[in-house]
């Protein structure tokens, strides 16, 4: 019950709020440099991305027919964990626009954040949902690595 209630629901909003918040707001990044401005676009993704799976996690099923608890718990577990998987990444840009190197500095560590967040995610995956490690790894961190070029590619153009 623990992994249908919980970690099914937090893991799939963890994996939606780390990797779909990398294109806005690595685009946002590139296309200003500006840090505050990048923050504000993260931290719209990430609150909007939240409420989104939030919902979708809480109306998706009652719970009668699969047996996985109050549609409400797993709902705020979904949203409440990508919320946290968004703002991880955005965070770092809280960096003051005034200090020398600021973008870059806000860059590299959004970077290292999002590394630790996909081998978290990859780690949760391998434990609770029987995943093999090095597949969880692969496919997370592939797929975070696509969505993030993505976001930098548009926001460099």
């Amino acid at each position: 019950m623990f992994v249908l209630q919980y970690v099914q629901p937090g893991l799939a909003g963890l994996m939606d709020g780390s990797v779909s918040t990398l294109a806005p707001l690595f685009a946002a990044a590139f296309a200003t440099h500006h840090n505050w401005q990048t923050f504000l676009v993260g931290l719209a993704a990430s609150i909007g991305a939240g409420i989104s799976m939030g919902f979708a996690e809480a109306l998706s099923d009652d719970g009668s027919l699969t047996g996985r608890g109050s549609p409400w718990l797993r709902g705020m577990t979904c949203g409440l964990m990508t919320t946290l998987g968004g703002l991880g990444h955005t965070i770092p840009y809280l960096v003051p626009d005034s200090w020398a190197n600021a973008f870059w500095i806000a860059t590299a560590i959004a970077g290292i954040v999002v590394f630790f967040e996909l081998w978290a995610i990859a780690f949760i995956r391998s434990r609770y949902m029987d995943t093999p490690f090095l597949q969880a790894v692969f496919q997370i961190v592939l797929g975070g690595a696509i969505v993030l070029a993505v976001g930098i590619l548009i926001g460099a153009a």
